[in-house]
């Protein structure tokens, strides 16, 4: 007799690129902060936490939409907040982090996916 486990329902991760992404720009614009070349930085982290905000938006998570909303003021280019020092350093930290835990955490069922069995 053979035992077999049930299969997990297929799911897919909505922001998985753009969070990655997003994490990936913060984490790169460590090296940047106090140059001129970070306001680039603002621009990508602000435009992609905006994007996955719109994402998760779409797939009914609202509880992410606080934290990234966060990254998207904080980093907006338009009207910049002068934070600098390692206080700026650690907050690009924390918001890779939201960017990343939002990606992975995220999932939802994939109604497209082909049915095993």
């Amino acid at each position: 007799m053979s035992r077999t486990t049930p299969a997990k329902p297929p799911v897919r991760r909505p922001a998985i690129a753009a969070g990655i992404l997003g994490a990936i720009v913060l984490l790169a614009g460590t090296f940047l902060v106090g140059t001129d070349a970070f306001l680039y930085i603002r621009y990508a982290a602000a435009i992609l936490a905006l994007i996955t905000i719109v994402l998760l938006v779409q797939v009914k998570r609202f509880g992410w939409i606080a934290p990234l909303a966060a990254v998207a003021v904080l980093w907006n280019p338009i009207y910049p907040f002068d934070f600098s020092g390692q206080f700026w350093v650690m907050a690009q930290y924390l918001a890779a982090a939201v960017f990343i835990l939002a990606a992975v955490l995220v999932k939802v069922p994939d109604e497209n996916a082909p049915r095993r069995g």
